[in-house]
């Protein structure tokens, strides 16, 4: 058995290197905890098998910010009559938007409203980029009109945006450490996509987990209280019983005896705005203690990379950074 704290890694570099299929790849790895059969080719075939098997949570993983030109309001109103939750949208004139979404959000788009101008083109313009994520989908037969124009925004561009606009159309993408109590609140929070280590498919008593089950440190008790000591014997318990049960069972069946303190992995995808949300709810005194102590830990490295956004919660919370 092991008892490990609670962490997190803020995975932002794969986004500021335009490294998209590399992170997508990087997100549902976590969910079978194969990270070890990442190569430099193997990003295209996995989302291949991806999109194959219709897990498309999986390419939910990235974000997409374009700038989009129609010289008729006629389309944005078209548009933004269908955009879902996942997109979002920014007015810049009457013929010129910024519209941002996660690469799944853009694919349900695009096999839904094929026809419609400005999200032909918006395919037509990842597609260029990102072959992979959209050639399985049709293309409408007709002559896309020229007087609409899509332009993907590099990196730099995204993060140039003016504070407004950063908040709602940049993401950031964070791997979290914690139990199981502390997910099963996380994941309640929209518009963010989550993707988790998987206990139906990882099993435990394997080598490469070390034949163990590792356990989230809590942060009730004192570690020589009885209270721990009573903890950690439960933990005990547990582990002996799941490694029993694998024994004869599969993981999914023998997981049913595990408890909320199991450690597990989340990657945790976000807008800013998404982000502020969360840590406004869940970094306050009235939070769960788990929860608040990651939300804690994250949020001075959150506020120290975004300070106009994070900052104001900061002071808000009477938090000390």
């Amino acid at each position: 058995m092991r008892i490990i704290p609670p962490a997190y890694e803020i995975l932002d570099h794969y986004f500021r290197q335009g490294r998209v299929l590399e992170q997508i790849e990087r997100c549902g790895r976590v969910c079978y905890k194969s990270e070890d059969k990442i190569t430099p080719e193997s990003a295209i075939p996995f989302i291949k098998g991806i999109i194959k098997r219709g897990h498309e949570s999986v390419i939910e993983m990235a974000h997409f910010v374009l700038d989009v030109y129609s010289d008729s309001p006629k389309d944005f109103c078209d548009f933004f009559s269908i955009i879902p939750r996942f997109c979002q949208g920014t007015k810049l004139s009457e013929t010129r938007y910024i519209i941002s979404g996660n690469p799944r959000s853009f694919r349900d788009l695009a096999r839904r409203f094929p026809e419609l101008a400005i999200v032909a083109n918006i395919k037509r313009e990842l597609e260029r980029h990102y072959p992979v994520l959209y050639e399985d989908i049709p293309s409408p037969q007709r002559e896309l009109r020229r007087r609409i124009e899509v332009r993907l925004l590099s990196p730099e561009e995204v993060d140039g945006l003016v504070l407004e606009q950063l908040v709602t159309h940049r993401s950031l993408l964070v791997h979290i450490t914690v139990n199981r109590a502390v997910t099963h609140e996380l994941v309640r929070h929209r518009v963010a996509s989550y993707l988790q280590e998987s206990q139906r498919y990882c099993r435990y008593g394997e080598k490469r987990f070390g034949g163990e089950v590792a356990f989230i440190r809590p942060c009730f008790y004192q570690e020589d209280s009885p209270e721990f000591r009573l903890w950690k014997q439960a933990m005990e318990e547990t582990e002996r019983l799941y490694l029993r049960l694998l024994e004869s069972s599969s993981p999914q069946a023998a997981r049913t005896v595990l408890p909320n303190s199991c450690k597990t992995e989340i990657m945790v995808h976000a807008t800013l705005e998404e982000w502020q949300h969360i840590f406004r709810l869940r970094a306050s005194p009235a939070a769960d203690p788990s929860m608040r102590e990651i939300m804690l830990m994250m949020l001075p490295e959150f506020t120290k990379r975004f300070p106009g956004v994070f900052s104001p919660i900061v002071q808000k919370l009477g938090i000390k950074i």
